[in-house]
């Protein structure tokens, strides 16, 4: 697991991330990290073959096809989906392999290291920006826009 430091020096030499299995429902966790991202200066590539658009950029199917150069694949698919996104990824020459948050796969990890990535398993991008670069006020920390407070008005 990246220490500290590594994570922040990963998130600062990023600049392009391709999102595989972004959504766009606005109330899924990949739109709202994606959305983060993007607030805070990172182009976002979404990778989802069920749509045209999200965030305002045009989705690829698969990651062989963006056309462009991407620093990091971030991804919110199932566990036993990712080493194939992971063979994609060294492929196209990301520099950063980042399972999501519940998406732990050793041999995607294993893989993504022996071909010189980084590697990060089972954390939240957006989480690690705004712990590591000030973000933590944005809508759905400490804003009490998503709590886990009861509501008042709950029987319970």
């Amino acid at each position: 697991m990246p220490d500290i430091e590594t994570l922040r020096r990963i998130l600062a030499e990023t600049r392009v991330i391709a999102v595989v299995g972004l959504s766009a429902e606005w109330h899924r966790p990949s739109y709202f990290a994606a959305r983060y991202m993007q607030e805070h200066g990172y182009r976002i590539v979404p990778v989802n073959p069920k749509y045209d658009r999200i965030l305002g950029e045009r989705c690829h199917p698969s990651l062989a096809d963006i056309p462009d150069k991407v620093d990091m694949v971030d991804v919110f698919r199932r566990t036993e989906d990712v080493a194939p996104i992971a063979r994609q990824a060294i492929a196209i020459g990301a520099k950063v392999l980042w399972q999501q948050l519940g998406v732990i796969n050793e041999e995607a990890d294993r893989l993504a290291r022996e071909h010189g990535l980084d590697a990060v398993m089972d954390r939240c991008v957006k989480i690690e920006h705004a712990r590591l670069f000030g973000g933590l006020n944005w809508a759905g920390v400490d804003t009490k826009v998503i709590s886990a407070k009861r509501p008042r008005w709950l029987p319970y």
